[in-house]
């Protein structure tokens, strides 16, 4: 059997941890001491306050070790805690710990005021210390306004900002696609949009074409282009062809990405992919339309608890993990059981998705009886 690594304690630490505690030991042995008359006791010829000496450095030897030991053993414990905080955290902690230890001193030295420095100093290290340790926390968990105060005169960079508070960038096939405008109005989308001159002159060249098809795409992302200028959360902003070089509109939008600092809003996966290859940070509706596609789907068989009677004549109803309400068809019968059915049709209303489904097995519809 393998036995556990087991970290060694350095002993010079330890020691000079040891070492501190013998002398504040000694210090409080000798106040003690010196209190005591030892002139009745076989003691009697020795100075009270070397007894205490004698004494604290004794004791502060035993429990020094102990505690400088479980100490080392802290740190190194604190140290693996450390590996997973961030390097804004650590330096936002820093800076209100820097700011606590002040406060704290400023608060504490009156201590000095109220006995020998071998009491008081302890206890001022004590506030201290409390304060930095107080200080470090809320400088870690404000470390975004920390770092803001004194990154700039500090050499760091601050957090970069996510993709959805950058300009964005607009290609043809969001404006094409419409359902943008939906997005926008619940409030998931504002800000500034880039409309490129390439891409309105790409949409012009689909709504003028011969083909029915490629007109109707072409006059339907004019028109979002136009609906989006109309919507209050948006400002929007016609960019000319900063790189004429450049021939393919694609290209052109990563470029103008690069040089303004802006996000892409796209539902091409492939230029998404390219653009994040580039460097440019990408909002692709694709993924957000994949994200938010129904736990099931027309076709999918699932296995469902039919717990209640449905409102039509002969259904049940039962419920999803996700609290989706499913309507099974001649599903009254099976009220208190756990069935398997295949989904009819899925429907989203103003509280939610609604799942259709049938008994497996079960024929879409009442076969039609032969008259006799």
């Amino acid at each position: 059997m393998r036995r556990p690594h087991l970290t060694r304690v350095p002993n010079a630490v330890v020691e000079l941890l040891r070492l501190f505690s013998v002398i504040f030991f000694a210090a409080l042995g000798s106040l003690v001491g010196s209190q005591l008359d030892l002139s009745d006791t076989p003691l009697g010829s020795f100075d009270g306050s070397w007894v205490g000496i004698i004494v604290g450095s004794g004791l502060g030897y035993v429990l020094g070790g102990m505690l400088g030991r479980r100490t080392v053993q802290v740190v190194g414990s604190t140290e693996a805690a450390l590996r997973s905080v961030s390097a804004e955290e650590i330096v936002g902690g820093v800076f209100g710990g820097l700011v606590g230890a002040l406060v704290g001193a400023a608060v504490a030295w009156p201590v000095f005021f109220a006995g020998p420095p071998a009491l008081t100093i302890p206890i001022f290290a004590f506030v201290v210390v409390t304060a930095a340790l107080l200080g470090y926390r809320v400088g870690a968990a404000k470390r975004d306004s920390m770092i803001g105060m004194f990154g700039a005169h500090a050499g760091m960079a601050p957090r970069a900002p996510s993709a959805s508070s950058l300009p964005m960038v607009i290609d043809s096939s969001v404006a094409i696609d419409g359902r943008i405008i939906d997005v926008i109005r619940a409030g998931f989308l504002h800000g500034k949009v880039l409309v490129v001159a390439p891409v309105i002159a790409e949409l012009q060249g689909l709504a003028d074409a011969g083909d029915e098809h490629r007109r109707t795409k072409g006059r339907r992302g004019l028109d979002v282009l136009e609906a989006l200028k109309r919507e209050s959360t948006m400002d929007v902003a016609v960019v000319d062809d900063s790189v004429p070089a450049v021939p393919e509109v694609d290209a052109k939008l990563v470029r103008l990405c690069i040089d303004r600092d802006a996000a892409l809003l796209t539902l091409d996966t492939n230029l998404a992919k390219a653009a994040a290859v580039a460097g440019v940070r990408v909002l692709n509706l694709h993924a957000l339309v994949l994200a938010l596609r129904p736990v099931v789907t027309a076709g999918d068989e699932v296995t469902v608890l039919v717990n209640k009677v449905g409102k039509e004549p002969g259904q049940g109803v039962g419920y999803l993990d996700d609290g989706t309400m499913v309507v099974v068809e001649r599903g009254r019968a099976s009220v208190g059981s756990e069935v398997s059915i295949v989904v009819t049709s899925v429907v989203t209303t103003a509280n939610g998705r609604l799942v259709f489904g049938r008994l497996t097995g079960q024929p879409t519809r009442e076969p039609a009886r032969s008259r006799g």
